[in-house]
């Protein structure tokens, strides 16, 4: 014979109890139970967190207060307080201005570029061939490479005017040597970022050609699209996402670059091939004007991250439009 005390008829044996029947429920409310859980999931990261804060957001809050003095280690004596100067004195600087238009050059000629090469080679890896994991393998080896080995790679063994593989190469249909580094620094420059870049670009582009559903592309080769119609109408909307999110995390990594530039050119001739990061360790180790030096480290990090806000808003808009449709 029941009584008051089983359970209740729907209700499992791991179920919750009940509240009692006077009203009186001891359970803590719904709002405190989801700040606690909240609070017990984040509390394993909070190591990484501070970890990240330490590492990056104490140094770039000293190198704002930096910024605003007049420090130079030459002559720490003079070292005051001098508000905004610092950043007036850069923006009237031609060789700052330089510096930001090299690399706005290299960061758009490197993205654009390796971004078509990529594409180009992904579409090519989309299809089945023998070999295919062997030649993937191959492509993706120089994004593998150290930046510094890479730029040694391109500096020595291919753009060396005497032992050089270009010129040797260019010099068998009668063409005269050329040093490649002191003639055309930045195409140098530019030429090696692609080549190391290009597999980054290649192996996103992969990826979302292989989200794609084949029933798609088989509808429009029944409906009668071609190849290229097929591209441009199905392929490309389907991969804009990729295009987007390939441009902006390339661009913020080629708008640091440093390495290529140090080990190939040294910023030369005198500055021509310097980018903002080059500029800034030049100022800052072998000018020793740490103050100026600051604000530039200021600009070069807040503009990218007012490009890449707006970008990742673009992106995020295209997708849950992409989700709505």
């Amino acid at each position: 014979m029941s009584t008051a005390t089983d359970t209740p008829v729907g209700r499992g044996a791991d179920a919750p109890p009940a509240p009692p029947s006077d009203g009186s429920d001891t359970r803590p409310p719904h709002g405190e139970y989801s700040k606690a859980e909240a609070w017990r999931r984040r509390l394993p990261l909070m190591p990484a967190f501070l970890f990240v804060v330490v590492c990056t957001q104490i140094p770039f809050l000293l190198t704002i207060w930096y910024s605003l003095r007049s420090r130079n280690l030459l002559r720490p004596e003079g070292e005051k307080f001098v508000g905004l100067r610092n950043y007036l004195d850069i923006f009237v600087d031609s060789t700052f201005r330089s510096a930001a238009l090299n690399s706005i050059l290299f960061t758009l000629g490197c993205v654009v570029v390796s971004l078509l090469l990529g594409l180009g080679l992904a579409l090519l890896l989309d299809r089945k061939f023998v070999g295919r994991g062997f030649i993937r393998t191959l492509l993706i080896t120089p994004f593998l490479i150290m930046p510094v080995a890479g730029a040694m790679l391109w500096s020595i063994s291919m753009f060396d005017p005497t032992y050089g593989l270009v010129n040797w190469l260019i010099g068998t249909v009668g063409i005269s040597p050329v040093d490649w580094t002191s003639q055309f620094p930045m195409v140098s420059i530019i030429i090696a970022l692609v080549w190391q870049w290009t597999p980054f670009m290649m192996l996103l582009l992969l990826a979302g050609l292989q989200s794609q559903t084949g029933d798609v592309l088989e509808a429009a080769s029944m409906d009668g699209a071609g190849p290229l119609k097929t591209f441009v109408h199905i392929t490309l909307p389907h991969l804009r996402f990729y295009l987007e999110l390939s441009v902006l995390l390339g661009a913020i990594y080629v708008v640091n670059t440093f390495d290529q530039i140090y080990l190939m050119t040294a910023g030369g001739p005198g500055t021509a091939s310097a980018n903002l990061p080059f500029y800034i360790y030049q100022r800052a180790f072998l000018g020793f004007d740490i103050g100026q030096s600051a604000a530039m480290g200021v600009i070069t990090v807040i503009a990218p991250i007012v490009i890449a806000t707006f970008a990742l808003r673009l992106i995020f808009t295209s997708i849950n439009s992409k989700e709505q449709s």
